[in-house]
């Protein structure tokens, strides 16, 4: 008995160690998309850009993210989710270096795509082959340390912004291969090797190894992970994968499959219209538009990203206890309430009134919200809500429509906020609204999925 507690315990730790490795690609998603954040003054500066094609500088890595999002599910169904997050890793080191070495505006646009390919492509895989290789019990905050990775990526690209930005070695070089701007996105780099090595100590996930028909060897991983009847699971997942001789072929587009592609559509794209990337994208920026100078707002954006962790931990720590439609529930309502303070702030902001810190103590109330639900859950919900058969399918689409309304919002926030007859005070209070309609919509709509094996989930929703 007392060996068959240890074996359980190792097998945890296993699971647990290649959840973090492949989370890690969170990791860089966070810090890849959020740098471009403390670029924004210079880059304005030195490409001498409008506030349009600033908007279109920040937001054309989004366009990498939705080809990479998309483009992903084929060659993880054929060469599998690992090897194709080795893939990723070496488009986040190129991009990171090429960003930081830019020679031109179009050289450094061509760069922020190739990272955004490599973002999308990490926000479809490592969800995936967390979900694929962890227990039903432990699958919420198992994937949820991708979103965990993600906000701590976050957090480092802020805090390594303000680092770089208050080095004496870079200060005041905008015109020249050491500056500031540049070393903020050649930092990435550490990481994305750091990464690529650490994939190489991954399993194949048993799923796709069933997929391709090499069952013993999926035995195999799932025995090394000291999986729990290793022949139920086994059987489960050829089971669920009988009717499909060809997974890279299965049609997508079925009825069937509706309850699973309307929520995954509808939650990423309320991620975004939670105005989450408006903020962490354009934070230095939002703070300078409630009154704080250049160095403070870069200083106010690192409380914004360390509680976006705090609070995503939380939400692992809550996730496969309270479900995930009670965290989205109750934290779309919090966050509509944070952000109609921030709303209210800017209406009645004027010349002589700062309001810079309330702004910032708003901004951490909804990140307190955010983080636990539809920061942690999005991706989580779309990592299991889909059959096998068409899994990757299904993360791809999530993905792209996250990256297709983040590109909305990235590029038309800028333009928005300048506007007099929109201003920021309309743009955040449009944000709390679409926070009220993503409580109604799952309240009515969305099924739980917690504790459900990913084979019974498809049960449960009545796909064959």
């Amino acid at each position: 008995m007392e060996q068959s507690r240890n074996m359980v315990g190792t097998g945890k730790q296993k699971v647990l160690g290649f959840t973090v490795v492949a989370a890690l690609g969170g990791l860089l998603f966070g810090f890849d998309t959020v740098v471009i954040s403390g670029t924004t003054g210079a880059l304005k500066e030195f490409f001498d850009l409008s506030e349009g094609w600033k908007g279109f500088t920040v937001a054309i890595a989004l366009l990498g993210c939705m080809a990479g999002s998309i483009l992903v599910s084929r060659p993880a169904d054929i060469w599998g989710r690992r090897n194709t997050l080795i893939a990723m890793a070496v488009l986040f080191a190129v991009s990171a270096l090429g960003s930081g070495l830019a020679w031109s505006l179009h050289s450094l646009w061509v760069f922020r795509i190739i990272g955004g390919i490599a973002v999308g492509g990490a926000s479809v895989l490592s969800p995936m082959y967390i979900a694929e290789i962890s227990p039903a019990k432990l699958r919420g905050r198992l994937v949820g340390w991708q979103q965990f990775n993600v906000c701590l990526g976050i957090c480092l690209a802020y805090i390594s912004n303000y680092l770089v930005a208050k080095c004496p070695l870079f200060a005041d070089a905008i015109d020249v291969l050491m500056a500031q701007w540049r070393w903020m996105f050649i930092m990435e780099t550490f990481p994305a090797v750091a990464f690529f090595l650490l994939l190489f100590k991954l399993p194949y996930s048993p799923r796709w190894l069933v997929e391709k028909h090499r069952v013993y060897q999926a035995r195999h991983v799932l025995v090394q992970l000291n999986t729990e009847d290793v022949n139920g699971v086994l059987d489960e997942i050829v089971d669920s994968l009988r009717d499909s001789a060809d997974v890279v072929h299965e049609k997508f587009w079925k009825k069937k499959y509706s309850i699973p592609i309307i929520g995954a559509v509808a939650l990423a794209a309320f991620n975004q219209f939670s105005g989450i990337n408006a903020l962490l994208y354009y934070a230095p920026d939002v703070f300078g538009m409630s009154g704080s100078d250049g160095d403070t707002a870069l200083l106010q954006s690192i409380p914004i990203g360390i509680m976006l962790v705090v609070s995503t931990f939380l939400g692992l720590c809550l996730i496969d206890k309270l479900g995930r439609k009670f965290l989205l529930i109750a934290g779309s309502l919090g966050m509509a309430a944070s952000l109609a303070m921030v709303a209210l702030s800017f209406y009645s902001m004027t010349e002589q009134n700062d309001i810079g810190k309330k702004v910032m103590w708003y901004f951490i109330a909804y990140i307190l919200f955010f983080g636990p639900s539809t920061g942690a859950v999005v991706w989580v919900f779309i990592s299991e809500i889909f059959p096998n058969k068409v899994r990757a399918k299904g993360q791809a689409l999530g993905s792209f429509t996250v990256w297709l309304t983040a590109a909305i919002v990235s590029q038309s926030f800028p333009v928005a906020v300048a506007a007099k007859s929109i201003g920021p005070g309309h743009c955040f209070m449009f944000f709390a609204v679409c926070m009220v309609a993503q409580a109604l919509f799952v309240w009515l709509v969305l099924p739980e999925t917690k504790g459900v094996s990913l084979e019974q989930m498809q049960k449960k929703l009545g796909i064959d």
